[in-house]
């Protein structure tokens, strides 16, 4: 059984794999794929029955990444569980390569392309009501930036989803409170978002989105009501795990150079040593 400080260091080496990437690719969302990391960690590793093999087949959960541009810290997750070889991501971005910067379905473990922002979650809802419609016991995850939710598709298939009662929907929003050109409350005020979901129908529950433990805990609570829409309002760190790139505007698409990977690289080798001091003593 995976455990939850299996899963702590999981974390670190994802963020490394992640910084690795799109260092060779000279392309990312580093900050994004950053904060969301951990969210999909204990999706993948925890909470979603998706599997290389069950794949193929429906009778399993759903996963839809519409905060699309982060799509390297899934690229990690996915390798790491089995769809495709790790040295793959060597090719991310490349001529001729399916390892481009937003979700395709070329990609073995992706099950719907995104990118064009404010449509994963109207998928999701439509993947839900088919399973209701069906009978069939599976859930649907979606995950949602922050800036994307000034996209109105979100709030039309908000309230699809509460008129259904689609309690086999998860949506998560990685709440990380900037977006590319500043914070999403100088762009076009958010709050109070909690309430916005609860007024459109939605039972919803606040974490620490980068909290293994938390996250771990909010998630097995599913359903959070019989017959409402589940919010999971993650609050998280853009950049969590690199001191230089927390909270960084410059950050949302940005390449390290050749110094800022190594001073990464040496923040998360003490972070891997704190983790074996704390469980692996003496």
């Amino acid at each position: 059984m995976t455990t939850i400080k299996d899963l702590e260091l999981k974390s670190i080496r994802y963020r490394r794999e992640i910084l690795s990437m799109i260092s060779k690719a000279n392309a990312g969302h580093t900050a994004g794929d950053l904060s969301c990391i951990d969210i999909l960690n204990v999706l993948y590793n925890k909470i979603m029955d998706i599997r290389p093999e069950n794949f193929s087949s429906s009778h399993r959960d759903h996963y839809i990444q519409s905060k699309g541009h982060s799509v390297e810290a899934l690229y990690a997750v996915l390798a790491d569980i089995g769809f495709y070889d790790l040295a793959d991501l060597d090719t991310l971005n490349q001529y001729k390569s399916h390892y481009v910067g937003h979700p395709t379905r070329a990609v073995n473990g992706i099950e719907h392309n995104t990118g064009a922002l404010g449509h994963g979650l109207s998928v999701a809802v439509g993947i839900a009501l088919a399973l209701k419609k069906d009978l069939q016991p599976y859930r649907v995850f979606t995950l949602l930036g922050d800036g994307e939710l000034e996209e109105g598709s979100n709030w039309e298939a908000c309230m699809s989803a509460a008129h259904y009662q689609l309690d086999n929907l998860i949506a998560i929003v990685d709440r990380n409170t900037l977006q590319i050109t500043d914070y999403t409350e100088n762009v076009s005020q958010l709050e109070p978002l909690e309430d916005k979901f609860r007024a459109f129908g939605f039972s919803v529950k606040s974490v620490d989105g980068n909290s293994i433990l938390d996250l771990t805990r909010v998630f097995e609570d599913i359903p959070f009501e019989r017959g409402k829409p589940n919010l999971v309002m993650a609050r998280t760190i853009k950049g969590k795990g690199i001191s230089f790139i927390e909270n960084n505007l410059a950050w949302h698409h940005h390449a390290p150079t050749s110094d800022e990977f190594h001073s990464a690289f040496h923040e998360l080798d003490l972070a891997e040593m704190k983790w074996k001091q704390a469980y692996e003593p003496g």
